[in-house]
């Protein structure tokens, strides 16, 4: 009674949602994958092996060089799942889910970098990283998907470049911020130079326009305007220098000490 019972539920195995078996009968993989549902399995003689078919992702280390022989290195996360067509032949050529991932997808990751990293410079790596990442893309989801391996998606969790190439991009940033700074004090000292030419050119017009306001009619009420106009800004004090026109000049400037006079 036990013994039936025994070999009653060694007789069926049960796959749930996102599951796929494969039949072993005495070790050996039989074709026909196993999807969810109940299934009939001969009892005591064969095993049953279960692959997750739901979306699957891990984290993947890779190093390269570029165009221009510059180390880079990256880490990737991988988003797969197994195709359920090929479980059969999974279970046959790779085995585990363990196994798939370190002999398939992590050297499958590095010779997808190797690709996509010699298409172009370190530089070219930084400016154009989404092309670099589209290029690593392409060659990983050619290569996996002859293992049953289906690429979802890709992100770079990390791109290192080398220690030399990083100190050369500092001293580049350096040396262009020295650059703008010596060309906005070049600008600079050309608007300053501008500047004192303009004020000289005006300050050279406006003596020009004095001048030959002075010697035109009534130029002398000019003098005596920016005379009143002096002594006021001065404090509407006493002046020590008396003005006075002469009769012949009628607003000829005559001037006369009247210090010793107040004292």
């Amino acid at each position: 009674m036990v013994l039936t019972l025994l070999i009653g539920f060694n007789s069926f195995v049960i796959l749930n949602p996102g599951q796929a078996g494969v039949i072993s009968i005495l070790g050996k993989a039989r074709d026909g994958v196993l999807l969810e549902g109940i299934h009939f399995k001969p009892p005591l003689v064969s095993a049953v092996d279960v692959y997750d078919l739901t979306v699957q992702k891990f984290e993947v280390p890779a190093q390269s060089s570029t165009k221009d022989l510059q180390d880079l290195s990256a880490r990737f996360a991988i988003n797969f799942r197994l195709d359920p067509i090929q479980v059969v032949e999974i279970r046959r050529k790779q085995g585990t889910l363990a196994n798939i991932v370190d002999n398939i997808i992590a050297p499958q990751t590095q010779e997808s970098f190797k690709i996509a990293a010699a298409r172009r410079t370190v530089e070219e790596a930084i400016t154009k990283r989404n092309e670099l990442k589209q290029d690593f893309d392409d060659a990983l989801s050619q290569r996996l998907d002859k293992y049953g391996i289906i690429v979802l998606d890709t992100s770079v969790v990390d791109l290192d470049f080398s220690p030399e190439f990083a100190k050369a991009v500092e001293e580049k940033q350096i040396a262009e911020q020295r650059s703008k700074r010596a060309v906005y004090v070049a600008q600079e000292a050309e608007q300053t130079a501008q500047a004192d030419i303009n004020r000289a050119t005006g300050k050279a017009e406006a003596q020009r326009l004095l001048a030959e306001t002075l010697k035109a009619e009534g130029g002398q009420l000019v003098l005596q305007k920016e005379a009143i106009q002096a002594w006021r800004e001065g404090g509407s004090q006493m002046p020590k220098v008396l003005v006075m026109g002469g009769k012949e000049q009628a607003g000829v400037p005559f001037l006369f000490n009247l210090g010793n006079i107040q004292q």
